[in-house]
């Protein structure tokens, strides 16, 4: 198939399955990321600690549901700035500012991510 051909579209179980690998593509793709394997790195470390201090399992399900989130937020960074850098090879404040938001909503994903862990470590 050349770049500009579209594929048929799937249907029924076939799309099911086509969506499935079509994640598994893009979770191959952003652990190429360095600081996706960071942010990994923190959940799992965070998870440990939750263990550790005998965390409940609520508190253990919200850690991990922040952490997809956190996960979900680097994928779509990294989007961007896979968009961004195909769009602007050259250096551009649309670029920029496109980069740096998106920057942004992983600090926020991140800094919440933080905010819980202390909270249900401390209380």
């Amino acid at each position: 198939m050349s770049q500009g051909e579209k594929p048929a579209r799937k249907t029924g179980v076939a799309h099911f399955f086509a969506a499935a690998s079509y994640s598994i593509a893009g979770l191959k793709r952003l652990l190429r990321e360095s600081a996706f394997r960071q942010e990994l790195l923190l959940v799992l470390g965070l998870l440990v600690l939750f263990i550790a201090f005998g965390a409940s399992l609520a508190a253990l399900a919200g850690l991990l549901a922040l952490g997809l989130l956190l996960f979900a937020v680097e994928a779509l960074n990294t989007a961007i700035e896979v968009l961004v850098d195909h769009l602007s090879p050259d250096w551009s404040t649309f670029a920029k500012d496109a980069k740096d938001l998106g920057s942004l909503a992983v600090a926020c994903v991140i800094g919440g991510l933080l905010l819980y862990a202390g909270i249900v470590l401390v209380l």
